[in-house]
């Protein structure tokens, strides 16, 4: 199909290839951070730093402030230079946490030590996915301890894992599967355990075969997860679509996932779950 059959004459799958392939990088900058406290869907974060505070990586410097909120904390350790508005990209203004970065990364006591999610209450494991600050990683931001808690646990049959990753260009999703493929397969095992009906889904269009072959291999001996090819379609990635595509289900714009007995997150969101709760590191990496 020729590019002009498309609005704005861009094919959805073309541009990857100029990505695809480069492995991911953590790149640390020297200089000013600054946190907005507006990072997610719902009430912004209250800031609970001043100025002139020393602030650790993983440190949380702003609390929720609502049942639809979400913790944020440093990804660097440094000073506090200033806590005040400042524009975002969107055009808004937001509460910032301005942090000097050091260049030390100096951690909270315990970032990166091993836990074992099995020793842990459902309830447990909730807490320490609010604490850590984790939202949808896949563009909605809606804060995850919420979606891990819905009012009728039972009735949850499906954790759909979002890697369709449908847009033209984006390939970050596609990298995390190829070189964090374990850390997606425990993310969403500490999931299952809070939901005793759900089998685990992780839906890959089918325009990559390699990692969905390298998922395959990963969760062989898995008896409640599968790997589920899906047509290469946009936008086979929106959650309602990803629903119907891997389950037959149907909701509507006044539903939620949780009415379909669906719970649906980002490949990035279920890697920063296992993160969180195995490896005791809040939401500092976007990937």
């Amino acid at each position: 199909m020729s590019n002009a059959t498309f609005r704005g004459g861009v094919h959805p799958y073309e541009g990857k290839e100029l990505s695809k392939d480069l492995p991911i990088k953590q790149v640390n900058l020297p200089g000013e951070y600054v946190f907005s406290m507006a990072q997610h869907i719902g009430a912004p974060a209250t800031p609970i730093v001043e100025k002139g505070d020393k602030v650790l990586v993983g440190q949380k410097i702003g609390e929720a402030s609502g049942f639809i909120s979400a913790n944020i904390c440093s990804s660097v350790s440094g000073t506090v230079k200033a806590v005040e508005p400042r524009m975002l990209l969107n055009g808004s203004k937001a509460t910032c946490v301005v942090i000097e970065n050091d260049e030390e990364y100096t951690g909270i006591e315990g970032l990166g030590e091993d836990r074992d999610y099995t020793k842990l209450s459902k309830d447990e494991i909730r807490d320490i996915v609010k604490e850590a600050g984790i939202v949808g990683m896949g563009g909605a931001g809606f804060p995850t301890h919420v979606k891990l808690a819905p009012k009728e646990p039972d009735k949850i049959d499906y954790i759909l894992v979002n890697g369709a990753e449908c847009e033209p260009y984006l390939t970050s999703d596609y990298r995390q599967m190829m070189e964090y493929t374990d850390q997606i397969v425990e993310g969403l095992k500490v999931m299952l355990t809070l939901f005793d009906n759900a089998k685990g889904v992780i839906c890959i269009e089918d325009n990559k075969p390699d990692a969905i072959a390298k998922m395959r291999e990963a969760v062989q001996n898995e008896e409640r997860i599968e790997v589920l090819p899906l047509k290469t379609k946009y936008p086979q990635g929106g959650e309602r679509t990803l629903i119907y595509a891997a389950t037959g289900r149907k909701i509507y714009s006044a539903k939620l996932p949780a009415d379909a007995g669906c719970i649906v997150d980002n490949v990035s969101t279920v890697i920063a779950i296992y993160r969180a709760v195995c490896k005791q590191t809040p939401l500092i990496r976007g990937v």
